[in-house]
């Protein structure tokens, strides 16, 4: 396996401006944003941030906690742009804003490695704006979230960008349920890419824990394969779990297929310094 940093440079609608004391200043479009950071440990390049909102975290690590937010920002969400893509961008409950910044390196490379007509699998494709990178190159994409909310903002955001009439399906389904059923359909895929949560619950209520789950997984998604395809590309968020032993599974399961198995970390690069903040 090879060990990389993935580094998320700033583009025109989003960068981050400056961290330190366990928080993060980001811009998105014409707003600033405060959110936590426990990762940022160091003094923050300034003393003084200006911002548009501000995220406060509940006391607990999974979670919680409440926007604070200025009169000028629409609690309807706004639009930013990457490269041609067009999307709405939000203050989630979440504390995130709609759209996960960092995965910028990973559209660019998937679309780098795609031709016209191949055919993607975008499991948790949540507000779809990874799918939309791809659909703009040319790709048919299969995007399966759980929830129907964001189906309908990726439909949303597919309407922004113009691209409404590409070879898109939206699939509100369990994203395991869904891949089993693919296989068992004898379904082949040019490149799948996935991001799965930590926890969370398909339509049905069922249950993903991503420990039990993710092996079974990786193993449905190397049978929907097969030695002309280009890629799968995992990303694995908010867990005490080293990327070598993601890496393990990944390599285990599609090692047959030849290739290269690449594992390391993600980071954004602060525009205060230039240091690394990894995500």
């Amino acid at each position: 396996m090879q060990l990389q940093t993935l580094i998320a440079e700033p583009w025109p609608d989003y960068g981050l401006i400056d961290s330190g004391n366990g928080r993060k200043l980001e811009r998105y479009g014409r707003f600033r944003f405060i959110r936590p950071e426990p990762q940022a440990m160091w003094a923050p390049a300034s003393d003084h941030w200006e911002a548009d909102g501000d995220f406060i975290g509940a006391s607990d690590e999974e979670g919680g906690g409440r926007w604070h937010l200025s009169r000028d920002v629409p609690r309807g969400g706004w639009h930013v742009r990457w490269e041609e893509l067009l999307f709405t961008a939000q203050n989630t409950p979440f504390r995130h804003l709609a759209f996960f910044p960092d995965m910028a390196p990973q559209w660019a490379w998937m679309r780098e490695a795609i031709a016209e007509g191949d055919q993607v699998l975008n499991l948790f494709g949540y507000t779809g704006v990874g799918t939309l990178a791809l659909a703009a190159k040319g790709a048919g994409v299969t995007h399966v979230d759980a929830s129907k909310k964001s189906v309908e903002a990726g439909k949303a955001n597919a309407f922004l960008s113009d691209l409404a009439d590409r070879p898109i399906r939206w699939m509100v389904d369990d994203a395991t349920k869904f891949a089993a059923r693919e296989v068992r359909r004898g379904k082949r895929y040019d490149g799948i890419f996935l991001d799965p949560p930590k926890f969370g619950r398909g339509p049905d209520g069922e249950v993903w824990r991503l420990e039990e789950g993710l092996p079974g997984l990786i193993a449905d998604c190397r049978r929907l394969l097969d030695a002309d395809s280009k890629f799968l590309v995992l990303t694995v968020y908010a867990v005490r779990m080293s990327a070598l032993a993601i890496g393990e599974v990944v390599r285990q399961a599609l090692g047959d297929l030849g290739g290269t198995v690449e594992v390391g970390e993600m980071a954004v690069r602060e525009e205060a310094r230039g240091l690394l903040l990894p995500t």
